[in-house]
């Protein structure tokens, strides 16, 4: 069976190291999905009779419909609910739980049954030697929506050009952290859904050790709060917001290499072509010095704050 102790000595369990495990779901507006979750996750993690300290915190995010009432039968010893008065967000909802929890691993999941708790142990595997470990949702039974794809493919190769790294999937909810690790980037980390976006590209970009492991992805139930056209555009700013934050030369130098080359093409063609462009020959030029050295001020401003 489960151990649900908070405290005390933390006893060996095979194959998951002694640290003890927080798992934390938010949930808003997830009558139909959040009771059958929390029995699938209790059964889950009644077969695996882990003997580390262990706790699920639920945090009801302001939840309109019946979700409390379909949290309620489930609270006790190993359950914590924690609510929120009014809906703060997703990530809002992720800051609060990590913030409750009493143990040094955050495994984070969600409401809506899209991400199958069997795979807890996989993502365990993997925790003595990396600081966060994601649920890359690469496998053999993945339910995304065609219409959300594309965006995705993007945006995941944007960022994986950005970071300089091979990242197989962005945003996935299903994730295994360090609480240590991630409280510091608190001040960075959004209230909203690009919560896991944030901290993918925030523990690229420090240095940590973060590894992908393929799980399934399970058609969700309910109705996805994710807004298609709005969101994609929200993750492209926050992007390249947060690649600027932690190396703003990342950004810069690519432009000021494209205004430079720019400014070449236009004045090597016009003056070929019998009509010298100077003035917007100079002017592109002009501007790419001037983006290199605001570049070069933001990397020398992040390097001192750093």
């Amino acid at each position: 069976m489960v151990k649900s102790n908070g405290g005390g000595s933390e006893s060996e369990s095979s194959g998951f190291g002694v640290e003890g495990l927080s798992i934390v779901i938010p949930a808003y507006n997830e009558e139909n999905g959040i009771g059958p979750v929390l029995e699938e996750l209790r059964g889950e993690l009644d077969a695996l009779e882990l003997t580390i300290p262990l706790e699920v915190i639920i945090v009801n995010d302001g939840s309109s419909d019946g979700t409390s009432a379909a949290i309620a039968p489930h609270v006790g010893d190993l359950f914590k609910l924690v609510e929120h008065p009014v809906n703060k967000g997703y990530g809002a909802s992720l800051k609060t739980g990590i913030r409750a929890a009493e143990h040094p691993w955050i495994l984070i999941t969600d409401a809506d049954g899209t991400y199958p708790n069997v795979h807890i142990p996989d993502v365990l595997a993997h925790r003595e030697m990396h600081d966060m470990v994601v649920g890359a949702r690469i496998g053999d039974n993945t339910n995304i929506p065609l219409i959300r794809r594309p965006p995705k493919w993007v945006l995941r190769k944007l960022a994986s050009v950005l970071s300089q790294q091979n990242i197989p999937d962005l945003n996935s909810g299903f994730r295994l952290m360090r609480k240590s690790v991630v409280e510091p980037f608190f001040n960075i980390l959004p209230n909203g859904f690009s919560f896991t976006t944030t901290i993918t590209l925030a523990m690229f970009s420090t240095g940590h050790a973060v590894k992908y492991v393929p799980i399934d992805y399970l058609k969700r139930e309910g109705k996805s709060k994710i807004r298609p056209i709005a969101d994609t555009i929200n993750f492209l700013k926050l992007i390249i917001r947060t690649i600027m934050y932690f190396d703003p030369l990342r950004i810069f130098l690519p432009v000021t290499v494209a205004l430079a080359l720019a400014s070449v093409a236009v004045g090597v063609g016009s003056f070929y072509a019998g009509r010298l462009m100077d003035v917007t020959t100079v002017l592109l030029a002009m501007t790419s010095i001037q983006v290199l050295a605001i570049g070069m001020l933001a990397d020398m401003l992040n390097r001192r704050i750093s």
